[in-house]
């Protein structure tokens, strides 16, 4: 068993343990204790949906405000920042607060990574690419797979980051 992060209002919690590669996989165990490891499709399918409702500029530059400051630990106040980042979504917010930290703590995951030359780059610019170039859930999480990194540090670069 890994060990909590983050406990929700709802019952749903999210924590890092072992998974395929190393020690900083991200799961989510919900109010019914099932648990599972969420893939981009998954919270990027919801990002997409709330976009439609809250524009996909504000949820991007929400996403961004948390991003500059995420490093290679957890840190209460980036959790403390996302938590009052979300609370403008209404009825959504909670959702939208999970979605946010599960990208939080994949950027830590990512900034964690052995040898890694692009670390949390990698979710902005798929996350970018669903937002900001409206993109398909499925083309925003997957077109990066087998790319080089220089390639996808060419594709940040030219985004501004």
């Amino acid at each position: 068993m890994g060990y909590k992060v983050i406990k929700f209002k709802n019952g749903v919690y999210l924590e890092f343990d072992q998974g395929s590669f190393d020690n900083w996989c991200v799961y989510l165990t919900d109010a019914e204790g099932n648990r599972s490891a969420p893939r981009d499709t998954d919270y990027f399918t919801l990002l997409k949906e709330f976009s439609k409702k809250y524009g996909a500029e504000q949820i991007y530059k929400d996403f961004v405000s948390f991003y500059e400051i995420t490093g290679k630990e957890t840190d209460p106040e980036v959790f403390e920042s996302i938590n009052k980042l979300s609370s403008v979504y209404g009825d959504n917010c909670i959702d939208i607060e999970i979605i946010f930290c599960i990208l939080y703590m994949g950027m830590i995951a990512e900034e964690n990574k052995k040898f890694t030359k692009l670390g949390k780059r990698i979710k902005r610019l798929g996350v970018y690419t669903l937002l900001i170039d409206d993109e398909s859930v499925y083309k925003s999480a997957n077109f990066m797979r087998g790319m080089n990194y220089k390639t996808i540090d060419e594709l940040c670069k030219k985004r501004g980051f």
